[in-house]
């Protein structure tokens, strides 16, 4: 397994009027770090763009244990399970500054040739930069 972890400060924009962190932005916040993820391994999305392969979201789940508020320093927690195929999984853990589990989710996305808008296989490359953190 490989893992990374980035803080976020939560800004009126992420919240409700109950000054809760609204629930859509979670899957923002997954986002940003698996992208900051994958750039710690060496992996840009934008590389893969431009190389015509794309990461479209094909499931997400979240399940949330209590609030994060305006002006809360998040960790965001960001984990890859298994090597990837045609499709890639993380998982997520955020906590407060006061290291409490405030939400968890996971999501799997697919590799997908944008020219022909296939499922393909995960480039050798990613699955090379991630070889090592799966070899028991």
């Amino acid at each position: 397994m490989y893992s990374y972890a980035i803080t976020y400060r939560v800004c009126y924009a992420d919240t409700d009027k109950m000054g809760y962190v609204y629930y859509g932005n979670y899957a923002r916040l997954y986002e940003i770090a698996r992208v900051e993820t994958l750039r710690s391994l060496g992996v840009s999305y934008k590389v893969l763009e431009d190389n015509g392969i794309g990461l479209p979201v094909f499931e997400h789940y979240s399940k949330f244990h209590a609030p994060g508020l305006y002006d809360d320093e998040l960790t965001v927690i960001c984990q890859v399970d298994q090597l990837p195929t045609a499709k890639i999984q993380f998982s997520y853990r955020i906590k407060n500054a006061d290291g409490d589990l405030i939400n968890e989710g996971k999501t799997t996305l697919v590799f997908m040739n944008m020219l022909q808008k296939k499922v393909v296989k995960a480039p050798e490359w990613i699955v090379n930069a991630l070889r090592p953190y799966f070899n028991s």
